[in-house]
């Protein structure tokens, strides 16, 4: 027979929190739904360190290739090419994203990052290189210098320091959320476990800021290979719950873009699509991930 398991969770990082137990939560304006768009720049490797993990999601059936051409020159075309598109796509519909660049694409594009500082776009810390996940074959040591060093680089290419991270594949260890909050960071945004910010049990405390992977755009139409001409339909769909529900108590709705896939020609016609019927909703508060944070310091489920 198993033995006794308590009620809760089986870790310490956050409390289990049933959602109609909460207290009403407010967003600024009395929106229903705080709304952000996470952009990802990254630089995927040509041939990473043998030590490095990948996301396995990634691995090509046909074998491990090294260099591995195929993959790094997609990826490429997103900062290439891509980018251009959303670019366009979020300057059409007014949209400041939170944009989440790993070390590596600090140092290699300078061009991409001044575009989107002089936007007045937040910048947050992502790793850094889209081929290397934190993951537990990291000791402490190398965790903490790991983040460290994608900390500093934002901050060098920026000039501004970053409030939150946003991990390479939502790779972290057991001791991640305390050793960003050590490093001064105030959210974390890699936990698809609610449809609401929440206080993490951290020293100083962390806001964890919900990673809606269903429908992060390489989640859905890379990974499971749904018809791209549906994420319009669908994008509707989870906001339009969502919204109903932030009636009586906010909710929050984060759309993840990647340029190497949305910014294909074929592609980038369904995130305009998109965008534009997420601007049919009234009752949306547009915000950065860092301001979504700030604003959860004052509310009872934030703490």
């Amino acid at each position: 027979m198993p033995s006794f398991r308590a009620p809760g969770m089986d870790h310490d990082l956050y409390p289990f929190s049933a959602l109609p137990n909460r207290p009403p939560m407010s967003w600024p304006n009395g929106a229903r739904v705080a709304f952000a768009v996470i952009l990802h720049l990254e630089h995927w490797e040509l041939d990473p360190p043998a030590a490095a993990v990948r996301d396995p999601r990634f691995k090509d059936p046909m074998g491990d290739f090294r260099p591995d051409f195929r993959a790094y020159t997609l990826r490429e075309y997103g900062n290439r090419v891509g980018i251009f598109r959303i670019f366009d796509a979020l300057d059409r519909h007014g949209i400041r994203p939170t944009v989440a660049v790993n070390a590596a694409a600090c140092e290699r594009y300078p061009f991409l990052i001044e575009e989107c500082r002089r936007r007045g776009w937040e910048f947050a810390a992502h790793g850094t290189h889209a081929t290397r996940m934190v993951t537990a074959k990291l000791t402490e040591r190398q965790e903490r210098d790991l983040i460290e060093k994608a900390i500093a680089a934002v901050a060098d290419a920026t000039g501004s320091r970053p409030r939150g991270w946003v991990a390479q594949d939502y790779g972290e260890t057991v001791r991640t959320p305390q050793l960003l909050a050590e490093a001064g960071l105030e959210y974390v945004a890699d936990w698809p476990n609610d449809d609401q910010p929440y206080r993490m049990t951290t020293k100083p405390s962390l806001i964890s800021i919900p990673s809606q992977a269903e429908w992060d755009d390489v989640q859905l139409l890379w990974h499971r290979r749904v018809f791209t001409q549906r994420y319009p339909a669908l994008i509707e769909e989870a906001l339009s719950v969502l919204h109903a529900e932030g009636a009586s108590s906010g909710r929050y709705f984060g759309l993840g873009i990647h340029p190497w896939l949305f910014g294909m020609p074929h592609r980038i016609r369904y995130l305009n699509e998109a965008l534009d019927r997420i601007a049919d909703f009234d009752g949306l508060w547009q915000a950065t991930l860092g301001e979504v944070a700030g604003h959860m310091k004052t509310q009872p489920t934030g703490g």
